[in-house]
């Protein structure tokens, strides 16, 4: 596979390692991306990397709660001029409440629901003629709670990132201070017994062969590795992680100190996961990682 300038530039943007260190990282993993982070993290020559910015898609995401129920959506538009449109604002709204209330099974049901009279889809598409840009109602995520539970919803930036967090017990304030926290340092999940088999196993491999590399000696190596993957447990999994707005304690004592537990979270940054267009690299950072 060609090492292009692009694929440099991606991974120098997660790993924030020189760019000959990300060439040869790619060469060596043959264009993988995921394969040559791996490559650089046992060198020692970066730590684990920021999820992917390829972030395209303009648009809003938003959460509604209604009753027991609520819901988060994203909704794109392709430039950020349209997502500050206040009728796109509207659209956004109506969707998200409309979501919220009558708890569609698919993408499919919900583009069908009524707003005034129009379906989410038929909405959508007048929109798109009256702006100029095309609206996409991407995806959307429904989340209950119990009645003794309680929900507490964060918008960053407008709604650039939207998160909803569900409780057990303690209070709106303490679940919105927790949403906060997310979308700030997005965890990927509750709690580090969620986090799959695969992933572990792999982390271990990747960390294994840092320790080795750093020339530690070979009896002491388990239990540096241990101490490291309780690191990364610690940093991937909510409850674990240090609270925001208090370092002192963990996200789960803080939420214990109110009273509660934490039970679950969405969280929706518009554009995550799409590949966006990217433009060819400065004339100089081409003519270093030429051949």
């Amino acid at each position: 596979m060609a090492i292009t300038a692009a694929l440099v530039k991606e991974l120098r943007d997660r790993t924030q390692v020189g760019m000959m260190d990300a060439k040869k990282a790619l060469v060596a993993a043959e264009g993988d991306m995921e394969k040559a982070i791996d490559v650089l993290r046992e060198k020692g020559l970066a730590k684990a990397a920021k999820k992917s910015g390829n972030i395209a898609a303009e648009g809003l995401a938003q959460v509604a709660i209604e009753g027991n129920s609520a819901a988060v959506v994203e909704i794109n538009s392709e430039t950020d001029f349209v997502a500050s449109n206040d009728s796109f604002k509207d659209f956004v709204d109506e969707v998200s409440a409309t979501v919220a209330a009558e708890k569609p099974a698919d993408m499919d049901a919900a583009l069908k629901l009524d707003i005034k009279g129009q379906t989410i889809d038929e909405t959508a598409k007048s929109l798109t003629a009256v702006i100029g840009e095309k609206i996409n109602f991407r995806r959307f995520q429904l989340e209950t709670k119990n009645d003794g539970d309680v929900f507490g919803k964060y918008l960053h930036n407008g709604g650039q990132i939207a998160v909803l967090v569900t409780l057990e017990g303690a209070d709106e304030e303490t679940a919105r201070d927790v949403a906060m926290h997310v979308a700030a340092v997005n965890p990927r999940y509750v709690t580090r017994d969620q986090v799959p088999a695969d992933v572990l196993d792999h982390e271990k491999q990747v960390v294994t062969e840092e320790t080795k590399n750093e020339g530690k000696p070979e009896k002491i190596i388990p239990k540096i590795v241990e101490g490291r993957m309780n690191k990364f447990l610690s940093e991937i999994s909510l409850v674990d992680q240090e609270f925001v707005k208090d370092t002192d304690m963990t996200v789960g004592q803080y939420v214990e100190s109110k009273g509660g537990k934490v039970k679950n979270f969405v969280r929706f940054e518009v554009g995550e996961g799409i590949e966006k267009k990217t433009n060819d690299f400065a004339e100089e950072v081409m003519g270093q990682i030429k051949d």
